[in-house]
């Protein structure tokens, strides 16, 4: 009787730990806005017996659920991508270009519905097979796997450290893998809804897609 109450005592710890689903269930439905600085690092995998590649970046993000999202790009090269509930904006500063592309064709299956436009879990397994993945460095994570065939994703993993948003490892179906890491995340921050209304700047060349 004795070893019979340890092991059921054992079993509903482990039922009751957290996962990196119920994280993002919990994220999703109660995180409606957020702001954070970010950083990020691509690395091109091994190509002709070369060594892998790492580029970082930095900047700061904000969100707004459902829909609305911005990232700033500050170092090393200034670029600024907005979502603002209908296009997608894409400015590089550099060479004065921007980019719009009708927001619900763009997103889809990406990192940013998973993490800011989706209003509820089940939209988001609409696009994606979700399943809890082995806790790792502190976090635990969920992987994210696109439904959709022709995405150029090839899986996405977000980490939460008690219930907190940290991490997003993305990996392409060219087998580069981009890591952004979040700090100082203030959920359900007062954000004015003006910040992601994008206007192109005076000069700047607009592709539209």
């Amino acid at each position: 009787m004795k070893q019979f109450a340890i092991l059921l005592i054992a079993a509903c710890a482990i039922s009751a730990r957290a996962t990196g689903i119920n994280d993002l269930e919990s994220f999703v439905r109660t995180v409606k806005s957020g702001k954070a600085e970010f950083t990020q690092v691509v690395t091109a995998p091994p190509k002709d017996g070369q060594l892998s590649r790492s580029k970082s970046s930095s900047g700061t993000f904000e969100f707004s659920r459902p829909g609305r999202f911005k990232f700033v790009y500050k170092k090393p090269f200034e670029q600024t991508i907005v979502a603002d509930g209908q296009t997608l904006w894409l400015y590089d500063v550099d060479l004065n270009q921007v980019t719009a592309r009708k927001q619900a064709q763009a997103l889809g299956s990406t990192p940013a519905a998973l993490i800011a436009s989706s209003a509820d879990i089940k939209a988001l397994q609409n696009d994606f097979a979700l399943a809890d993945a082995p806790d790792e460095g502190g976090l635990q994570w969920v992987l994210g796997s696109p439904k959709a065939k022709d995405n150029q994703l090839q899986s996405v993993r977000i980490g939460f450290r008690q219930n907190q948003l940290e991490k997003l490892e993305i990996v392409d179906t060219f087998g580069q893998k981009s890591v952004i890491t979040f700090s100082g995340f203030q959920s359900n921050a007062v954000i004015n809804l003006e910040l992601f209304q994008f206007k192109p700047p005076a000069g700047a060349d607009v592709v539209r897609q």
